[in-house]
């Protein structure tokens, strides 16, 4: 199946020119979405027998209810590979890993009916159990007083756990196929040594794979330790890798007296560097200040996994120095081995430092500025041309139509004039700022990569006297391309790099969102950058500056409803949009457009969580606001693209709960609005003809002909194209690494 991509991985601008956001990804991480991997799955949904009867497959993998999805799992999950094996170990038993996916017909039966089943449960239970899945389906993972958020679809572990650990399956155990659903059974032996045993995917019936199941168990010649675990001590339940003890340790934790909080603590201190990472967040979470000493204690020894990522959560708190020193020295040494926790380091040490080589003091200054967006009257405008007086001026001249040039055998003349004049021009004065910011520039056109961020920098350090123009924003942004190329090359090779580097590239952003020629692209490069270091504050900062000068760009209100979902849940989105909209001198129309949108992914997290009514009560707004986005015409095919998006997804609403003739006449009225949104999947992974094949299918074992009639009728009304089935669904058995095109969400 195809998915968006997963994987964390560092932004750089140079290649986010070239992917760029496209839709809502699904971390809709903007630049950083745009270096990452996208990982192609295919679906065992197709293999079935159905495929020669129309409907069958839609018969065998049912599609749950809202009755089905309100059912709590039965399945205890591990939360992490470590855990899964340390258990495994000690009990003497295999680990089957489950591998899903939204959307795809037979994981969504798993998912919703089966794991959801006692009676299927009991198979699962002589093994140690682990899903991997990289949709997430909570915005975050932990609230504010840092309680897990369990994931609603898997439930037992959180979204980020079940993600992380499908890349470590994948290389494990997928034998370079991504195929869902799937089942696998692993031997845990000594050090780090593992066995697959069987390996279920494609399998034409959920029979055949609860019969594996099972029979990996009996046909096991090393018979299950039977686990006796009666009264146990608090230190032995804070020391158990199992995933209930964890469970218990943590509500015992956050229901208990300081005393009792004081008690697991020092149960965890006798684990050193082992203390369980999820019992120290919610001490530091918590409103004992000794109790978040210990944790801050013990966190800045810890070698747990996550601890890096908790460290950097902990620095975010309004500390003194002397608090923050040792959680900084904590990152540098788990550094020594994780480029994430180097990265942090590197990030509290150098947010804070003044740029040597850019001074947004002395821009701001010389751009006559002030604080405002505004642009200088006269800043812009371009040099004078005149070659024969002044070779740099027609050299600057040559390379601004350049950059305003599509064509490339035009652009190639452009450039070959602009060499010529700043060929002459470095005869008078080689070490002029301005002749540097051009020959930088024209490298980077000749794809010099290493000669134009030299010459850039070069460029940056001396404050040019046309600070304004266009050329010095493009001679800006290319040092900060550089100075972020540089901490990639770093954090790929596992080398330290200077926080100093950090420091130019947010004075340099800083810059570009304050200069006349700075744009929407480089506010987002910047809160990319930021956030992706566990700059979390700046970037916020950055963005809602970028926000007040580009209201109505598109990518940074993806970012914008990105970090409203995480840092502030599923009611904050409306909300803020809300309040947009009443500000003075509101774009009505683009921001309509954007609330609509905010109100239809608000819709889709109810929808996972299974609030029916909350979910159908945002669609409604979300059709209302569209509907008043598409008085303007340039927004007008947009909105009715997202509107048919709601209306397929007020039809699955009414389909789970057994609304057929509600889910009817929703589907019929999204072909209307816009046939062309028929197969676009929704943040569920689910399109209008998805739910469409399994009306068909319900309406027809109900012998409700005349529904049936009707909704054939209408489907028949739209090119066939629109209902084929999704790639990942028509993809049969291959070569390893075969599969459906990467998918970005087709929204």
């Amino acid at each position: 199946m195809p998915v968006a991509p997963r994987h964390s991985s560092l932004p750089h601008p140079r290649r986010a020119l070239a992917h760029g956001p496209a839709g809502r990804t699904a971390a809709a991480a903007g630049l950083c979405a745009a270096l990452l991997a996208g990982a192609t799955l295919r679906s065992q949904g197709d293999q079935a027998p159905a495929t020669a009867n129309p409907g069958a497959r839609e018969a065998m993998w049912y599609a749950p209810t809202a009755a089905d999805w309100a059912k709590p799992v039965q399945i205890r999950w591990q939360r992490t590979w470590q855990d899964a094996v340390a258990l495994a170990r000690a009990e003497q038993r295999p680990i089957l890993v489950c591998v899903n996916m939204d959307g795809e017909i037979a994981s969504e039966h798993y998912a919703g009916v089966r794991y959801r089943d006692p009676e299927i449960a009991k198979l699962y239970t002589p093994y140690v159990c682990v899903v991997a899945s990289v949709f997430r389906h909570n915005p975050r993972d932990y609230d504010d007083q840092g309680r897990r958020i369990e994931c609603p679809r898997f439930g037992g572990c959180t979204c980020g756990e079940h993600i992380a650990l499908e890349p470590l399956v994948y290389a494990k155990f997928l034998d370079g196929q991504r195929v869902a659903p799937r089942h696998i059974m692993v031997e845990v032996g000594d050090g780090d040594a593992v066995a697959k045993k069987f390996d279920v995917y494609y399998a034409f019936d959920t029979k055949s794979v609860f019969a594996a199941i099972q029979d990996g168990i009996a046909q096991r010649s090393q018979p299950v330790r039977p686990v006796v675990r009666g009264d146990r001590s608090l230190l032995e339940r804070v020391q158990s890798p199992d995933s209930a003890d964890r469970e218990a340790v943590e509500q015992a934790f956050a229901s208990g007296s300081p005393q009792q909080q004081q008690a697991l603590l020092a149960a965890a201190d006798q684990l050193g560097a082992a203390a369980p990472v999820e019992l120290l967040r919610l001490a530091l979470h918590g409103l004992d200040p000794a109790a978040a000493a210990k944790a801050r204690g013990l966190l800045a020894q810890s070698t747990a996994p996550g601890a890096d990522e908790l460290l950097g959560e902990a620095l975010r708190a309004p500390l003194s120095s002397e608090q923050k020193q040792p959680l900084v020295a904590a990152l540098e040494r788990l550094g020594a081995t994780s480029p994430r926790a180097r990265a942090l380091a590197v990030v509290h040490q150098g947010l804070g430092k003044p740029s040597a080589a850019v001074d947004p003091a002395a821009w701001q200054r010389a751009l006559v500025g002030g604080g405002s967006y505004a642009a200088v009257a006269g800043a812009a405008a371009e040099p004078q041309a005149a070659a024969d007086e002044d070779p740099l001026a027609a050299a600057e001249t040559s390379l601004i139509a350049l950059r305003n040039q599509p064509g490339a055998r035009q652009r190639r003349l452009l450039r070959l004039d602009a060499e010529a004049a700043a060929a002459r021009a470095a005869e008078r004065d080689a070490a002029n700022p301005r002749l540097v910011a051009v020959q930088a520039l024209l490298a980077a056109e000749r794809g010099a990569m290493p000669e134009a961020y030299a010459l850039a920098e070069r460029a940056a350090r001396a404050l040019p006297p046309d600070a304004g123009s266009p050329l010095a924003a493009a001679v800006l942004f290319l040092f900060a391309e550089a100075r972020q190329e540089a901490i990639v090359a770093a954090h790929r090779q596992k080398q330290t790099w200077p926080p100093e580097w950090l420091a130019d590239v947010h004075a340099t952003y800083e810059v570009l969102a304050r200069h006349p020629h700075g744009t929407a692209q480089h506010v987002g490069h910047h809160y990319d950058f930021l956030a992706w270091f566990g700059g979390a504050d700046a970037a916020q900062a950055a963005l809602e500056a970028g926000l007040q000068r580009f209201p109505t760009a598109a990518p940074l209100h993806e970012r914008l409803r990105t970090s409203l979902l995480r840092q502030r849940g599923v009611d904050a989105l409306e909300s803020t949009y809300e309040r947009l909209l009443q500000a003075p001198g509101a774009d009505q129309p683009a921001l309509s457009h954007f609330a609509g949108y905010a109100a239809l992914v608000a819709a889709e997290h109810h929808r996972r969580r299974g609030n029916a009514s909350a979910a159908l009560a945002a669609y409604a707004r979300a059709e209302q606001r569209l509907a008043a986005a598409a008085a303007d015409p340039g927004q007008a095919a947009s909105s009715a693209h997202f509107t048919a998006i709601a209306c397929f997804g007020v039809a699955r609403v009414h389909f789970e709960n057994g609304e057929f003739d509600r889910s009817l006449a929703a589907l019929c009225r999204g072909f209307t609005t816009c046939p062309e949104a028929t197969p676009a999947l929704d943040g569920l992974n689910l399109s209008g003809a998805d739910t469409a094949r399994m009306l068909v299918q319900k309406l027809d074992a109900l012998g409700q002909t005349e529904a049936l009639a009707r909704l054939r009728a209408a489907m028949a009304s739209l090119d066939p194209e629109l209902l084929r089935l999704p790639d990942y669904e028509r993809q049969g058995p291959g070569p390893a690494g075969g599969g459906g095109r990467p998918n970005r969400r087709n929204r």
